[in-house]
């Protein structure tokens, strides 16, 4: 029964193999791949419920790889799917593999349309934001393990986003569920507003954040030892990559797919802190969270799902937070509730019943004031 609980997590190293093979069988596969992953999401977690299953895992070196392997499967994903729009055959690629699967993947590529290649964006988005931001984000918090930093910034990279090391640690962590804190959305904003101010917002804390850090050490703002700065290097490299593979096509190609990426990101701050409120003289407990045990999402994103407990204590590894079951609970599974967000006028119907109650019963008397002020302010 242990093995399981080991091997469940792989279910999220699948669905990124499966992402890369569609998106090299090219054609109307790329569509036919990203319905499928959508569908194994979403229908998944309603027909397989709840995990609260919280078993203590001793083999931590085992389920720290699977984190790290993350690194090379994105790496794959991103390659393949930069080459699908390359004119040339970088690396030999294509050939290699059409002689060694007797699958003619140069075929596909030039049968692909425009349109199907949005499928692709959207698809190799989703995967950057899922392969890459889910270990990037459990890795980034281990900040005694310098490997693990290191190999979580450069999957961060990947989305342009290696500053979420900075503000997510040292900033959202901080001022969750307060005005404060730029990954916390006020009731009544939309998701679209929500991924510019977030995004803006964030970079701006991240620098300030930073700022401080290297003056208490007497360090200079302008150097290799800025975080920020060594941050948004290595994802300029990583566009390098892409046009040194296909040129300014590839580049800009790359640079949609990251973004699709950071949107996702910013997509699910939205949903997993929409208008809560915390008074800051309080500390964070895991009613300033929304919550979610299905099980698909929760075995294929080494268990974000379990945020109430993340944010009560972020040192806790993703394997050991548990399911608080009695936290205040999305609307559904992860990537079922993003879908929702992206129809504001659904998003918010759907969330003011959960508003109410949780300003019923896990509001303080201070948070239901903070909470009327919200609502005057729509």
């Amino acid at each position: 029964m242990n093995l399981f609980h080991y091997l469940k997590y792989l279910l999220f190293h699948l669905v990124g193999l499966f992402a890369a093979v569609t998106l090299l069988a090219g054609g109307s596969w790329i569509g036919t791949g990203l319905l499928a992953v959508l569908a194994l999401y979403v229908l998944g977690d309603i027909v397989g419920g709840d995990d609260t299953s919280t078993p203590r895992l001793r083999a931590h070196w085992l389920l720290t790889a699977q984190l790290w392997l993350a690194l090379q499967l994105l790496a794959l994903i991103v390659f393949i799917s930069i080459w699908t729009v390359c004119s040339a055959d970088p690396l030999g690629f294509g050939v290699w593999l059409s002689q060694a699967s007797g699958y003619d993947v140069l075929a596909a590529r030039a049968a692909t349309s425009d349109w199907q290649r949005i499928a692709a964006v959207v698809q190799t988005g989703l995967m950057i934001g899922m392969v890459g931001t889910i270990p990037g984000h459990e890795l980034t918090h281990r900040t005694q393990d310098p490997f693990s930093m290191l190999v979580g910034r450069w999957l961060l990279a990947f989305s342009f986003d290696t500053v979420f090391a900075i503000e997510h640690v040292y900033g959202h962590h901080r001022y969750v569920s307060t005005t404060l804190d730029p990954a916390t959305a006020p009731r009544g904003r939309n998701v679209y507003r929500h991924i510019l101010v977030s995004t803006v917002r964030g970079n701006i804390s991240a620098w300030q954040i930073e700022a401080r850090r290297l003056a208490r050490r007497g360090h200079a703002l302008f150097g290799w030892r800025n975080a920020f700065i060594r941050g948004h290097a290595m994802s300029a490299a990583l566009v390098a990559l892409a046009w040194a593979m296909g040129g300014a096509r590839a580049a800009l190609y790359f640079t949609l797919c990251a973004l699709m990426g950071k949107a996702m990101l910013e997509i699910v701050n939205y949903m997993e802190h929409y208008g809560l409120v915390r008074d800051p003289n309080t500390p964070v407990q895991p009613r300033h969270s929304w919550n979610t045990n299905r099980r698909v999402s929760s075995w294929a994103m080494f268990n974000l799902t379990r945020h109430s407990h993340h944010h009560a204590n972020a040192n806790v590894h993703y394997q050991d937070l548990n399911p608080f079951p009695e936290a205040p609970m999305m609307v559904s599974g992860y990537l079922g509730t993003m879908m929702l967000t992206l129809v504001p006028p659904l998003w918010h119907r759907l969330m003011a019943p959960k508003l109410e109650a949780w300003d019923r019963h896990y509001a303080t008397d201070a948070e239901r004031a903070l909470a009327l002020s919200a609502m005057a302010r729509i």
